[in-house]
C-alpha cells in the first residue's frame, strides 16, 4: 500500500512538474510574440483613430497590409527583407489587429481610407502599397479612392472576387479551418498547444497549404512555416480582426479593376487551398497592364519560393516606381 501511494505521489509529482514546464513555455512563448518587433512599435493617432505601425528602411514608401490573423509584426516578417531593396517599408495592423481597434465601420473603403490618414500622420504623400490575402480588398480599395496616392500596387495571394460557376462564395475553405476557428483561434494556450500537436492540420487549415507540400521544402522554408505559425501569438490580440475578415472575405464585391491607374503586379499559386489562383489571373487580366506571377505549387504561404517571390516583388517595384507601366507585360509561370 505504502508502494503504491509512494508510486502515486511520484506520477503526480512528474505530471505537476510536466505541466509547471508546460505552462512556462506557453507563456515563454508568447512573451517573445509580443516583444519580437516591440522596440519598433508606434502608434500613429489619425483622423481614423489610433493605428499601430512599425517604419524600417529607407528609400520609396511601401505600405504593408497584411492578411487574416496578422497585424504589424507579421508585415514587417515578410517587410524587413524589401526594406533592405530600397524601400522604406510601412507596417501597419489593420482594423481588430493588435493596438489598431476595430471601429463600427471595418470594412475595405473605411481601412483603405485608414491606409491614407496613417500615410498623413506620417507625412508620406504617396506610396506604393501591398496587400496580401484578406489585405488585398483594402489595397484594392486604396488604388482605387486614393489613385494620386498610390504609385504601385501588388496583390499577394489576393482575397477578391472572381467568378464562379453557381455563385460561390470568393475563397474557398480548406477542411478543418472552421473547426480551428472554434477551437484554436479563440484561446492562446489552445492555439499554441495546436502548432505542437496538430502541425499538419494547422497547415492545411490555417495556412492553406497541402501537407505534402512539408515533404518538398528545405530547412529554410520548414523554419518559416514554424515561424508564420508561431508569429499568430497572441491570437487573442487578433481574434477581432480575424472575425472581420471572415466576414469581409464571404462576400467580396467586384471593384472596378479597370479603373485602377497604378502599375500592378498580382502573384498566387495554384495550389492555394484558399483559391486564390482564379482570382489573382482574374484581377491581373482585368486591371490595365497587371503582370502576374504563378507558381504551380506552394500553398497559400508559397512554399518554396520565398526568395523568388521577394526578389519579384522587389524588381517590379523599383522598375515600375521609376518607369511607366508595361501594358502588355507578364511574368511566365515557373
Amino acid at each position: 500500500m505504502e508502494n503504491r501511494t509512494l508510486l502515486k505521489l511520484v506520477a503526480g509529482a512528474i505530471g505537476l512538474a510536466a505541466g509547471a514546464q508546460v505552462a512556462a513555455k506557453f507563456r515563454r512563448d508568447v512573451r517573445a510574440a509580443r516583444n519580437r518587433y516591440a522596440a519598433l512599435r508606434r502608434v500613429a493617432d489619425t483622423r481614423c483613430g489610433p493605428i499601430e505601425y512599425a517604419m524600417v528602411g529607407t528609400g520609396t514608401p511601401l505600405l504593408l497590409v497584411h492578411g487574416a490573423g496578422g497585424g504589424y509584426d507579421q508585415a514587417l516578417d515578410f517587410g524587413l527583407p524589401l526594406a533592405g531593396s530600397g524601400f522604406c517599408v510601412i507596417a501597419m495592423s489593420r482594423f481588430g489587429y493588435l493596438g489598431t481597434p476595430l471601429p463600427d465601420d471595418a470594412g475595405p473603403a473605411a481601412q483603405a481610407d485608414a491606409h491614407a490618414a496613417l500615410l498623413d500622420a506620417l507625412d508620406v504623400p504617396d506610396a506604393a502599397i501591398l496587400g496580401a490575402s484578406a489585405g488585398a480588398p483594402s489595397s484594392l480599395q486604396f488604388a482605387l479612392r486614393h489613385r494620386g496616392r498610390c504609385k504601385g500596387l501588388v496583390l499577394v495571394v489576393p482575397a477578391a472576387y472572381a467568378p464562379r460557376r453557381g455563385g460561390a462564395a470568393p475563397l474557398t475553405t480548406p477542411a478543418g479551418t472552421e473547426a480551428l476557428f472554434e477551437t484554436a483561434l479563440r484561446f492562446d494556450f489552445l492555439y499554441w498547444a495546436a502548432t505542437r500537436l496538430a502541425r499538419k492540420a494547422m497547415v492545411r487549415g490555417l495556412l492553406a497549404t497541402p501537407v505534402d507540400v512539408l515533404d518538398q521544402i528545405g530547412p529554410e522554408e520548414t523554419a518559416r512555416v514554424d515561424a508564420m505559425l508561431a508569429h499568430i501569438l497572441p491570437v487573442s490580440d487578433r481574434r477581432l480582426g480575424l472575425l472581420n475578415d471572415a466576414s469581409v472575405c464571404s462576400a467580396l464585391p467586384r471593384y472596378d479593376l479597370e479603373a485602377i491607374t497604378a502599375p500592378t503586379l498580382v502573384t498566387s499559386v495554384a495550389d492555394d487551398l484558399f483559391g486564390t489562383y482564379d482570382i489573382a489571373r482574374y484581377t491581373a487580366q482585368h486591371i490595365p497592364g497587371a503582370r502576374f506571377l504563378g507558381f504551380r505549387s506552394g500553398g497559400h504561404v508559397w512554399l518554396g519560393h520565398h526568395r523568388r517571390h521577394l526578389a519579384e516583388i522587389a524588381a517590379f517595384l523599383r522598375e515600375t516606381l521609376t518607369a511607366p507601366p508595361r501594358r502588355d507585360a507578364s511574368v511566365p509561370q515557373p
